[in-house]
């Protein structure tokens, strides 16, 4: 299936149905009075988190949804029926913003989350309901009010605990398929990732969801490159995984390009706990490993891992170290439990 986090969509609600004007005309009534009932209401347009879908594909194919009309009210006091909703079915971590891309109608995260994104019109009433004392013919009957129409723009963050992120031919997508069942595309050129995967990853009894997100170069926030477009992955991410590849010639530069874009991107995302890791070691010496690494932990202040993703060295250490600080942060979010002390 074919990866897809943007989408644009327009969506219309139903019209409500008009009142009718009817009055009773069974034989030996001498004054029936009005029966004529409301119009039904028209359907609303609903977005719906459903679980099971990781892409926005579906929308490349179908970008208008209408919800249906109400039906007319009819004589001998009928209502019309009610208009069938236009549901959107989205996968967990869709933002869904208004038409100008930057206004925040909703944020579905959960499955079986609901909101509505266009409710539609209410129905007329029938002459029926303009019955009184001093009018006991009324004559007249409301019209339905007339749907809501927009376009929303669609924006999928996907969920993950940790994220991955560097320069590109870093051996991100290395990593992910050394931790994980995923099998993303792997080659020995720059941007071979040219869209988000995930994998879920075991560590002993507990286990995590991990996000390969595309490389960065200097000036992606400028759109250089593939752009920060995907660095909307892992915003929702409680861990940043930082892999820096070990073979280039200044691991202290490389570490710098990408946290700056991190910063230029801004929404905390450089201020997310980070494990810093040194990959591709097993193509270096140990005297050589251990002056990149001591560089690279200068640059960053925090210890370094010196890993392989090729042969599976050190990498325990990350995914345990990622481990500990998805716990602590969770922990830190969950509200405090109420005391159980007991008064004497």
């Amino acid at each position: 299936m074919k990866f897809l986090d943007q989408a644009k969509v327009y969506v219309r609600s139903g019209d409500g149905g008009a009142g009718c004007v009817s009055f009773r005309r069974e034989k030996f009534i001498e004054f029936g009075g009005p029966d004529g009932g409301d119009g039904g209401r028209g359907g609303d347009v609903i977005g719906e988190c459903v679980d099971g879908l990781n892409t926005l594909i579906d929308f490349r194919y179908k970008q208008h949804f209408k919800a249906g009309r109400g039906g007319h009210g009819m004589g001998k006091n009928r209502s019309g029926r009610m208009g069938r909703d236009a549901v959107l079915r989205l996968p967990p971590g869709t933002e869904i913003l208004g038409e100008d891309g930057e206004t925040l109608i909703a944020d579905l995260t959960a499955p079986g989350e609901r909101v509505v994104l266009a409710r539609g019109g209410r129905g007329g009433r029938g002459n029926a309901a303009f019955k009184s004392s001093t009018n006991q013919a009324p004559r007249r009957a409301q019209p339905g009010e007339p749907g809501v129409e927009r376009w929303l723009w669609l924006r999928l963050k996907l969920i993950a605990d940790a994220g991955l992120i560097g320069l590109p031919n870093a051996g991100k997508s290395t990593f992910l398929a050394a931790v994980s069942r995923a099998r993303p595309k792997i080659a020995d050129y720059p941007f071979t990732t040219l869209h988000p995967h995930l994998g879920v990853v075991a560590v002993g009894e507990a286990s995590f969801v991990l996000a390969d997100i595309p490389g960065l170069i200097e000036g992606a926030h400028a759109g250089a490159g593939l752009g920060d477009r995907f660095l909307g992955h892992v915003e929702r991410c409680e861990v940043l995984i930082h892999l820096v590849d070990a073979t280039v010639g200044d691991v202290a530069a490389a570490y710098r390009t990408v946290r700056n874009e991190l910063a230029q991107y801004g929404r905390t995302l450089a201020e997310k706990p980070e494990v810093v890791a040194l990959n591709k070691c097993d193509a270096l010496d140990k005297a050589e490993v251990a002056r990149r690494s001591e560089a690279l932990a200068a640059a960053c202040g925090a210890p370094v891992h010196a890993v392989s993703a090729a042969s599976g060295h050190g990498l325990r250490g990350v995914l345990a170290a990622a481990l500990r600080l998805i716990g602590a942060r969770r922990r830190a979010r969950r509200p405090a439990e109420p005391s159980r002390a007991f008064a004497p």
